[in-house]
């Protein structure tokens, strides 16, 4: 029809900008969609426990549940948080070596005893963590909330690995170690746990102690502070982190070693001790001989025959002609 205007056709395309902005928000939304799906599974290994925090964008951020060790993968819902920790034995050690040590470097703890000696003590604390649902709940919220400084000065909470693990034991469960080491040890003497000790103290006329090296040593009174350990720690440690959160504590001492220039003195009075000992065994020596010289001069005075028979006996071999108190007989040479 003449004068009529054409209507176009839809061409069926979608603008440029469309498309990217469609693309987007279908970045935004199924990325993190398929990350919570797929992060919404869980395992642990037969060496660790989880506990699981909610994390939605809408949810709390309480306890969700707990999955025991060796677990299977299980649904612990979306974005949720886990907090892994370790489930078998742990041990916390505390030693000269540096290559042991929970710290880096030589780790000694150094307490005095009642003589006011500072003695260092090295030894290892072995422990469990308590596997209680209801116990590792309040666990984690007093301690998987926050962040314990380690030896290297980083902070980390207690579920990051070894290195946010040994922080946590660092800073909570050291101190309580060092406090029961400081009370058990200050009840004895430095000699009644190390013998040497001994030769370096003063009695109270100044003047050095007359004691001899004694054969025993003193592993009764290394037990007796070991045990008493044992006994307090665990009430110590129950007391300080407000419920029983460790089990099966036992701390094994393994050395108790004396200051520098304690040991020091010691090594110098235990070389002096020796060589007192030598000079009276060459005293006892000499006098044994001697006594031994005048019974056999004795014995010759009474018979002199027997002393010719020693001479004779003391000859070097060879001799054929043998004439005592005659000047003039010859011997034939060869």
């Amino acid at each position: 029809m003449a004068g009529s205007k054409k209507i176009p056709r839809p061409s069926g395309r979608v603008s440029r900008p469309k498309a990217i902005a469609a693309v987007v928000v279908l970045l935004v939304v199924a990325v993190p969609t398929l990350n919570g799906f797929f992060g919404s599974f869980e395992r642990t290994s037969g060496g660790e426990v989880a506990v699981v925090r909610n994390g939605g964008m809408f949810d709390n951020n309480k306890i969700r549940q707990i999955i025991d060790p060796g677990s299977g993968l299980t649904w612990i819902g979306w974005w949720s948080n886990t907090h892994k920790y370790p489930a078998q034995q742990r041990f916390y050690t505390i030693t000269s070596d540096s290559g042991r040590g929970d710290r880096a470097g030589v780790d000694v703890v150094t307490v005095p005893s009642s003589d006011g000696v500072n003695m260092g003590i090295e030894g290892t604390l072995y422990f469990s963590l308590n596997l209680d649902h209801a116990t590792l709940r309040r666990f984690d919220d007093k301690f998987g909330t926050r962040k314990f400084t380690g030896a290297d000065g980083k902070a980390r909470y207690a579920y990051d690995g070894d290195a946010g693990w040994s922080g946590f034991l660092d800073q909570i469960v050291r101190p309580v170690i060092e406090n029961d080491l400081r009370t058990q040890v200050n009840t004895f003497r430095c000699a009644e746990l190390v013998s040497s000790c001994a030769l370096v103290q003063n009695n109270s006329g100044g003047k050095q102690q007359q004691t001899s090296l004694k054969v025993q040593s003193n592993n009764a009174n290394i037990a007796k502070v070991q045990q008493a350990i044992n006994t307090s720690l665990e009430q110590d440690l129950e007391q300080t982190l407000g419920f029983p959160f460790l089990t099966n504590l036992h701390f094994n001492l393994a050395r108790i070693t004396l200051p520098a220039a304690v040991q020091q003195a010691v090594d110098s009075a235990q070389a002096a001790f020796a060589k007192v000992t030598e000079s009276q065994a060459q005293v006892a020596q000499a006098q044994a001989e001697a006594a031994a010289n005048r019974a056999r001069q004795e014995g010759y005075n009474k018979c002199p025959t027997c002393a010719d028979i020693e001479k004779l006996k003391a000859l070097p071999k060879g001799i054929t002609v043998y004439a005592p108190g005659n000047d003039r007989v010859a011997i034939p040479t060869r």
